[in-house]
């Protein structure tokens, strides 16, 4: 969660959303830089997971770079100047189509929309056919918990009340995100066919759903309160012991919560998107994915947002991958296995 991608990427996006105050913006890029650096190499297993060789070309299967958007920094809220998004349509689209929404990564205190563009993924969706959308939020050093995820279901509202507006089809919208976004769209996935804390009317389009159908998390977190002690019990042998801590008062967990993670476990349980599977109503088809390798998430996480779905009787794929650590090394075995659960969903 703390290094989706790497440093020279991660600072420019920081700089651009430049509310991040200098001892905070330290910090992310820190935990950024640290993941960046670590190896990968050893390969683990988990019950209830398909292991996937690892890739040898982290870019293989992953388009050139898509045109420019067709709706740029679209305000799908009025509380922050974050609450922006940009909108791409495929080449040739007529009627509407169905979308991806991305959402960035950065550890809740760094990242920017644009991010999902340089690592191919919205190339990759408008080569499918399909629209992509990619969004910016509230980062943690403008507002806690639950601000992030109430500006993500914000956003998947207002594009579903301007379908028509965008030739978008409201009836087949996917979310996709790595790390911080990973959860998030998580968050999505399980609350939104439900009424919860993280709805916030003031955004915008109250009655207006924010289900997608269909959910692409590449290792984001799921249950803070276990992060730790995951690692604590079983470490990645790639990481040499060297995994990231989020106990801490001053983790990057610990700021999107606003509170050392222990000392807040209510608030870590509704920051939690298990937490809401129980109620759903309905689920999304889930594709999950994370690396063995991984020193920034225990790769746990994934493992048991995944069977807490199947139990629910959900469809959810997880798919632990082999020698790729927090980094976008995974989309190369995992595009395309998205792209095809994408054409499944969608019928196209």
């Amino acid at each position: 969660m703390a290094a989706d991608f790497c440093p020279d990427r991660m600072k420019r996006s920081a700089n651009d959303r430049s509310t991040i105050p200098a001892a905070m913006g330290a910090l992310a890029l820190a935990v950024i830089v640290a993941a960046c650096s670590s190896a990968a190499s050893s390969a683990a297993s988990a019950p209830s997971a398909t292991t996937v060789p690892s890739p040898t070309v982290p870019s293989a299967g992953q388009p050139g770079s898509p045109p420019a958007a067709v709706y740029s920094n679209v305000a799908y809220a009025s509380t922050s100047s974050s609450q922006v998004l940009d909108i791409w349509m495929p080449e040739g689209a007529t009627g509407p189509v169905p979308l991806v929404i991305f959402v960035h990564g950065g550890a809740f205190v760094a990242g920017d929309k644009s991010m999902e563009i340089e690592v191919g993924n919205v190339a990759a969706v408008l080569a499918a056919g399909y629209a992509a959308a990619s969004l910016n939020y509230r980062l943690s050093v403008e507002a806690r918990f639950p601000a992030a995820v109430q500006d993500v279901k914000a956003a998947v509202r207002f594009l579903r009340a301007n379908a028509s507006r965008y030739g978008l089809d409201p009836d087949r919208f996917a979310a996709w995100g790595e790390s911080a976004g990973g959860y998030l769209v998580a968050m999505i996935g399980t609350t939104g066919d439900q009424a919860t804390v993280l709805d916030d009317p003031s955004l915008g389009n109250a009655g207006v759903s924010s289900g997608v159908h269909a959910i692409v998390d590449f290792f984001g977190p799921t249950d803070f309160l276990q992060m730790d002690a995951q690692f604590g019990s079983a470490p990645p042998a790639a990481c040499n012991g060297q995994v990231r801590a989020y106990d801490s008062a001053d983790s990057p967990v610990s700021l999107f919560l606003g509170a050392g993670v222990q000392t807040v476990p209510d608030r870590a349980a509704a920051a939690n998107p298990i937490t809401y599977i129980a109620t759903a109503k309905t689920l999304p088809v889930f594709l999950i994915a994370h690396g063995d390798s991984d020193c920034e998430v225990p790769n746990q996480q994934s493992q048991i947002l995944h069977e807490a779905l199947l139990a629910a009787g959900a469809t959810a794929t997880f798919n632990l991958v082999q020698g790729v650590g927090h980094d976008e090394a995974i989309l190369a075995s995992q595009t395309p296995i998205a792209l095809e659960m994408l054409k499944s969903v969608f019928g196209r």
